[in-house]
Parts: C-alpha cells; sequence; structure tokens
C-alpha cells in the first residue's frame, strides 16, 4: 500500500508533506518545481485509504515460488522526469517484491536490487537461494526492472522497429540511463516503502553506477548502499577512453590466463581465424542471418574472460568447433552447434540496449565517438586476430566492448546501425554524477571491489571511492565480477557486516 501521509528524514524525525516534497526538489536536481507540486499533489490524494490499483501503480496478488513470496507492482511513470510527474509520454516501470514464506505482513525494512547491464533485466526468482535468500532473511526485496528491459517497457528488436526513424529511436533512447533509472526508483520508493522512508539498495555492477547516481542526485531516499563490482569512473566529459585503455590491458592478461590454462586452445583458435579469413566475405554465416568474422570471434572474451567458470565455458565451446568427416572427402565445416551456440553466447538479440547505450553511460557533457574502436585502433598490433593466426601467435579476445562493426555483423543489431552511430556523437547528455555531494556524502557505502575484474577497472574504481565520503571498501581476489552469482550469500553478508559493525574498520 502506498502509505504517504507522512515523511520520515533519515534520522527518523517527522516533517510536514510541505517540506518532505520541498525537500526532494532541493537536494534533488532531478525533481523539477513541476515534480515538487506533482507529489504533493499525489501524497495530498493518496493516504492510507488509497487502493494500490491506481493508474500510476497497480499490484497483484501475492503468489509462491519454493520458500518465497512474491507480488507484482506495475508504476506508470512519466518517460522525461524532468517535466513532471503529469507529463507524458508515459513508460511503465516493473517491480517485483520478494519476501520469505511468511513475512508478507512483517514490518521489513525495504531493499531495492539494482541489476547490472546497461539494458539487463532482473533475474526471476525460481527459489529461495544465494543472494536473495540472504537479503530476505532480513529485508523486504524489490527487484526492479529497470526502464527498457524485462517487463518495464521493454525495448526490444520488435518494439524499437515501431520507430520509423533513427533520429526518432535516439530522442526516445536518450531517456534510458542512470539518471532516469533513478528517478524511477524515487518514484517507486515515496509509493511503496511506507511513510516514504528511505531504503537501501543493492548495486550490482552498472547497478551500482545507478547506485552512485543515486547517492548524487536523491541521497535522502537512502538508508545505505551496498555495490558489488560497479564503482564508476565519475570525471566530467566522457570516461569512455579511460574505461577501455584499461580494459585493454585487463583482457591481455585475462587472455595469457586462459591459454595458459588451456594451451590446447591457442592452435584450434588459430586454425578458426585462418578459416574464417579465409572465406568470401571474410566470414561464415551465423544461424541468425549475421556473419562470424575473426573480430567477432574475439567478442567471446566478453563473457568468457570475467566471470567465474567462463574460462571453462569457453573451452568446452572451442571443443565442439568442427563438424567431423562423416564422408571422405566432405569439406572441412564449423558445426551447426558452435555457431548456434556462439550467437547464444551473447544476448544482443532479446537485450539491444545493451550495445545501444553501452558507452553513452560513460558521458556527461561529452560524447564517446565509438571509444572502444578508437582505443582498440591504437593497440591493433596485439588485437590483429588474422595476423597473430598466421605468425603462430596466441589470438587475443576482446572484453566488454561495443564496436560500431558489430551493427553491421550481428543480425539482431542492423536495423540499429543509424541509431548507434547517433548515439555515439551525442554530446549534450545530462550529468550523471555530483562530486561535491559525494565528497560531502553521510549515506553508509559498503562496495565490493574485485582485484580481477574485467569489466569494472579496479584502478578506475579506487579513484571513485576517494571522492565519496565514508565509503568502506572490501577489495578481494577471491571472486571476479560475477561475486554475486557465485556466492551472494557471502558477499552480501560481508558487505552487511561491514556497515553494522560486525566487520571491524581497521
Amino acid at each position: 500500500m502506498p502509505f504517504i501521509c507522512l515523511g520520515l528524514s533519515t534520522s527518523g524525525s517527522f516533517f510536514s508533506l510541505s517540506n518532505f516534497a520541498k525537500s526532494l526538489s532541493i537536494a534533488n536536481p532531478f525533481f523539477s518545481h513541476a515534480r515538487r507540486n506533482s507529489l504533493l499533489s499525489t501524497m495530498n490524494t493518496e493516504g492510507p485509504a488509497a487502493s494500490d490499483s491506481s493508474p500510476e501503480h497497480v499490484t497483484s496478488d501475492w503468489y509462491s515460488v519454493p520458500e518465497l513470496r512474491l507480488r507484482d507492482h506495475r508504476f506508470t511513470v512519466p518517460l522525461d522526469h524532468s517535466h513532471g510527474h503529469h507529463s507524458v509520454p508515459k513508460i511503465s516501470v516493473f517491480a517485483r517484491e520478494v519476501v520469505a514464506v511468511g513475512k508478507e505482513e512483517q514490518k521489513l525494512p525495504y531493499l531495492l536490487f539494482l541489476q547490472g547491464g546497461p539494458g539487463f533485466e532482473c533475474r526471476q526468482p525460481t527459489e529461495s537461494s544465494g543472494w536473495v535468500k540472504r537479503v530476505c532473511e532480513e529485508f523486504r526485496l524489490v527487484l526492479m526492472d529497470q526502464r527498457g528491459t524485462g517487463l518495464s517497457t521493454p525495448l526490444t528488436v520488435s518494439s524499437m522497429s515501431q520507430f520509423k526513424s533513427a533520429d526518432a529511436l535516439t530522442d526516445f533512447l536518450k531517456h534510458f540511463r542512470a539518471d532516469n533509472i533513478v528517478n524511477d526508483a524515487e518514484f517507486i520508493r515515496v509509493r511503496l516503502v511506507p511513510d516514504a522512508g528511505p531504503w537501501t539498495i543493492l548495486g550490482q555492477s552498472f547497478g551500482g553506477f545507478c547506485a552512485v547516481t543515486y547517492l548524487s542526485f536523491a541521497p535522502q531516499g537512502l538508508k545505505q548502499v551496498l555495490i558489488t563490482g560497479g564503482i564508476p569512473p565519475i570525471g566530467g566529459g566522457c570516461t569512455a577512453d579511460s574505461v577501455y585503455i584499461a580494459g585493454f590491458e585487463q583482457v591481455i592478461r585475462q587472455s595469457e590466463k586462459y591459454y595458459k590454462r588451456f594451451p590446447q586452445d591457442i592452435k584450434i583458435v588459430q586454425e578458426l581465424v585462418n578459416y574464417l579469413s579465409e572465406q568470401d566475405g571474410g566470414g561464415v554465416a551465423l544461424p541468425s542471418g549475421g556473419i562470424l568474422t575473426p573480430r567477432g570471434l574475439q567478442t567471446l572474451g566478453l563473457s568468457g574472460l570475467g566471470s567465474g567458470a567462463g574460462f571453462e565455458s569457453l573451452h568446452y565451446l572451442f571443443e565442439k568447433v568442427w563438424d567431423p568427416t562423416l564422408v571422405p572427402g566432405a569439406p572441412k565445416r564449423i558445426s551447426y552447434n558452435f555457431l548456434s551456440s556462439f550467437e547464444k553466447w551473447f544476448a544482443f538479440d532479446t537485450n539491444p540496449l545493451y550495445a545501444l547505450l553501452h558507452e553513452s553511460i560513460y558521458c556527461q557533457g561529452s560524447s564517446s565517438k565509438w571509444s572502444a574502436g578508437r582505443i582498440r585502433s591504437e593497440v591493433e598490433d596485439k588485437f590483429d586476430a588474422i595476423k597473430a593466426a598466421r605468425e603462430g601467435l596466441p589470438v587475443l579476445f576482446t572484453g566488454e566492448m561495443i564496436f560500431p562493426w558489430m551493427f553491421d555483423e550481428i543480425h539482431a543489431l542492423k536495423p540499429f546501425k543509424d541509431a548507434a552511430h547517433i548515439l555515439a556523437e551525442k554530446k549534450d547528455w545530462p550529468p550523471l554524477y555530483d562530486v561535491q555531494v559525494l565528497n560531502n556524502n553521510k549515506v553508509p557505502v559498503a562496495a565490493a571491489v574485485y582485484y580481477e575484474d574485467l569489466y569494472v577497472n579496479i584502478k578506475l574504481s579506487m579513484e571513485t571511492a576517494s571522492q565519496i565520503a565514508g565509503i568502506r571498501l572490501w577489495i578481494t581476489n577471491e571472486f571476479m565480477h560475477s561475486g554475486l552469482r557465485d556466492d551472494g550469500s557471502k558477499v552480501v553478508d560481508h558487505l552487511l557486516g561491514m556497515l553494522n559493525g560486525k566487520k571491524p574498520l581497521f
């Protein structure tokens, strides 16, 4: 129920509705004058007797999975929050409330989970396990599908085809970054949390980036913050270049480690690269209609080099590269199983937003100009797959990088090539962080920083952490970027312990 009769400050004291709304507009530049007035109107008309099924908030009945109880919430929010609560167009944001069985009516503190990405939805719980189980021991968990993903007005290959021009699509897509994700979260918090009180947030990867945006512009909504593998660079302009300079250095190290683990794969990859380069068009057709080229093959490092069991999964993928020779004299061919598995390795067909917005998450008032592609050109002597294969050198993989040629070679991305180029040149991205606010942060923050993180560089993370007052860091090489997935209960328990006094400061 959206009980919004009184506001609670972070210290727990009560203050008036007008002061509460005013505090939002002062402390949070995302809240415009119109947004503040809209919030006041909402508060004055939605008391304890208000229905969960109001047009802007619809709630389902409780349902069950093993050891968990869940219910769904759908919120109708402005596409552009800066135009006020009543502005159009509107989109829908979906959030799933999760509690341990028997705790449906208990007064539990709320914890919002912010998924990694960008452009990925929360996983649907199928049982009580891992970090979800640990969180539900003491919290009411909220799994919010970030706008454009999952059940939150999903931007899919098919839904985005409704736009008749690349300009119209990019004008829509510009509203799907961390700033508006935080606006959505605040919209939900004041309607979902009793008395519009603050909640705890847990941000994984890009979700951690969103958490730092939250700390910058809406700290009054936060009780405490947990971050796992997701402290972003916060410098002005576009920090993508620094991210990819560090990223290429790290992916070289990870490629070398991979081949030490599986030295037999050096020749397999070399043979595969040579085969692809000798085909008409420089590659072979993929089942979807795209093309597999040597540079496309290198992108397997995106998933294979940065997560728990990634090395093993990549090795087992290469075990099934070639079709067997069933008929003497039959030409050598890459197996359908390998080609199909290669495409399934990524999620561009189901989550194209990841490719379209990936570089823009680093931009404030400046364009990315295809940063990953530019930085790669500076180190191409090391990443030239064809040259390496012909010279008998290990073929290096690439990491979390989006290149312009992907919109030619990946079938699902082809319709969005023009939009991708417009986004890469866009300069007027609004701010995502406020360094001054972070310097004076009062919200308790604990972050897991993974020493060998392929996706979020430790040096850049440490630079940002030095700007967030009071942050506590757990720096570890026990986990890779997927620590929350691999042993989430331990990770969450450790971070909570750092904030609740169980882990000493020194």
